[in-house]
């Protein structure tokens, strides 16, 4: 596999093994590679707790079991200047 990579990048990948925290140009971008999995992974996880969330919410909308939205968020306005009159903001 070819990669044409920008000067920027090249640079970047030279300066992290100049410094001694990677032995060759490859393994800079196999970290690069890692990393950008994990947040894959993590980005899909949430994904998944948040069509969870999604379906608890449609099931108990379902039921009937609804707020207002509207006073949802007067009631969190009414905290967040409850906290501001606390701290002195």
């Amino acid at each position: 596999m070819n990669i044409s990579l920008s000067s920027e990048i090249e640079k970047f990948i030279e300066s992290q093994v100049e410094s001694g925290k990677y032995p060759s140009a490859e393994e800079v971008i196999a970290a690069g590679i890692r990393l950008l999995e994990e947040r894959e992974r993590i980005y899909k996880g949430r994904f998944e707790e948040l069509k969870k969330e999604i379906m608890v919410g449609v099931e108990a909308s379902e039921r009937g079991e609804v707020v207002d939205g509207e006073m949802v968020f007067s009631e969190l306005q009414q905290k967040l200047q409850q906290r501001r009159n606390q701290s002195g903001l």
